[in-house]
């Protein structure tokens, strides 16, 4: 929703020492990251515009949270209702949202029909795994807590999560991580053969590793290990944080397998911008953890699960899985043609182009200085994950000012013909 031209540069303060002059020189007081090289201060649909004025093409959506774009008017609306009516009660009182969002999930999960499950909310993806965690320790009993996932994988920031997450560089810094976590090759359902043993209470896999290139599990390989822990008498959770509510073209990434987890984490596209998480199970298996074992503050409160509700309702409007699919067919045979992309991989919209050379870091820079947001997942890839209302003509536009990019990092001279020059604040 444009709300008319900006001045640019210019931020409101609201006095004392923390305005927006104080951030202006070496400090930055943000922890950890550093100063960022752009500031955003409004959005619309797939449009940015900086703090200078500057509008951009948002093809990485909060990496994959603002599933319909940037202030969709609909969720807009749902949480200002919402906010003039009841904020916060906290879990030890019930809300009317709650229950029906749960619902719907259920439903969505069973892809159409009702899966039978139940839900704990919480206020991001790493959290609902932490949960899906818990619950698999509980219902494994004492002595059954292993959890193994895949290297390449990614699964939160939290000591657990961090842990489960298959990147031994990041786990170093943060040694004694909490134990009860094994790692095995991705893609491989015969290396869980000798890593399952009676001490293991789950598997943890994503359907596509977002965070490792944007890898997709190859076909056969989630049904393989749906077997195995059948036969092995262990849980499947599948971690759709990053894939979940129609980015890759199904409601959830593991429908293209037609495999039935026990546990399944989403977050992301669910509040479309709106912290919220969820962690859905069948009966049988959220019934072994009882009140009092897990619990968050703000775990389905209105405020989130308003947005959330209002997201589902235009998803299901705009039949966001087949428009995925269809749109992720066109982005990805458009980046085929790119030259310096060597290879396109990913399902519905959430894609990765493989460079020939690995200077993704230089690309995605020099994207963003042509009015593209993407993102180096990989020394060798770029990252798209753009809203899933995204159009035909936005497409054409990003793989235009991506291919620039790419010719501009490979040393190519002068500036190509598809580059906006024109970057202003439209009214």
């Amino acid at each position: 929703m444009s709300t008319g031209p900006m001045s640019g540069g210019e931020l409101p303060t609201t006095g004392g020492p923390t305005t927006a002059a104080s951030t202006t020189g070496a400090y930055w007081p943000l922890m950890p990251y550093p100063k960022p090289a752009v500031t955003f201060v409004r959005g619309s649909g797939t449009e940015l515009w900086d703090d200078q004025g500057r509008r951009y093409l948002d093809f990485l959506a909060g990496i994959a949270v603002c599933s319909l774009g940037h202030s969709h008017p609909k969720v807009a609306e749902a949480v200002c209702a919402q906010a003039g009516k009841l904020q916060h009660v906290s879990n030890l009182f019930g809300n009317e949202l709650a229950p029906r969002l749960a619902e719907e999930l259920d439903t969505l999960i069973g892809d159409g029909t009702r899966a039978g499950g139940k839900v704990f909310f919480s206020n991001s993806g790493a959290e609902a795994n932490e949960c899906a965690i818990k619950l698999a320790r509980r219902w494994g009993g004492h002595g059954r807590y292993v959890v193994i996932s895949a290297y390449g994988s990614f699964h939160g920031r939290t000591l657990a999560t961090l842990h489960a997450t298959g990147q031994p560089a990041k786990h170093e810094i943060f040694q004694p991580l909490p134990e009860g976590f094994r790692h095995v090759a991705w893609a491989e359902p015969e290396a869980l053969i000798d890593a399952i043993d009676p001490s293991t209470a789950a598997v943890l896999l994503e359907p596509v590793q977002g965070e490792s290139g944007v890898n997709p599990a190859p076909p056969g390989y989630l049904a393989a290990v749906r077997k195995l822990c059948d036969e092995r008498g262990v849980l499947l959770i599948l971690d759709e944080v990053q894939t979940g509510l129609g980015r890759t073209g199904r409601w959830f990434g593991f429908h293209h397998d037609d495999v039935k987890p026990d546990i399944v984490t989403m977050a992301k596209a669910l509040g479309n911008g709106m912290p919220i998480g969820a962690c859905w199970a069948r009966r049988e298996v959220a019934d072994a953890l009882l009140p009092g074992e897990h619990a968050t503050t703000f775990g389905g409160q209105p405020l989130a699960t308003s947005a959330a509700l209002a997201t589902l309702a235009v998803m299901r409007e705009e039949d966001i899985p087949a428009r995925a699919a269809r749109l992720g067919g066109i982005l990805a045979a458009a980046l085929e043609k790119v030259p310096g992309v060597v290879k396109v991989r990913g399902r519905g919209l959430l894609l990765a182009a493989v460079l020939a050379e690995p200077r993704s870091a230089e690309v995605a820079a020099q994207a963003m200085e042509n009015g593209l947001v993407v993102n180096a997942v990989a020394p060798d890839a770029i990252r798209l994950a753009p809203p899933l209302l995204v159009t035909e003509e936005e497409i054409d536009e990003a793989v235009g000012l991506l291919a620039a990019a790419i010719f501009s990092t490979n040393g190519g001279t002068g500036s190509p013909t598809h580059v906006p020059t024109d970057r202003e604040d439209k009214p």
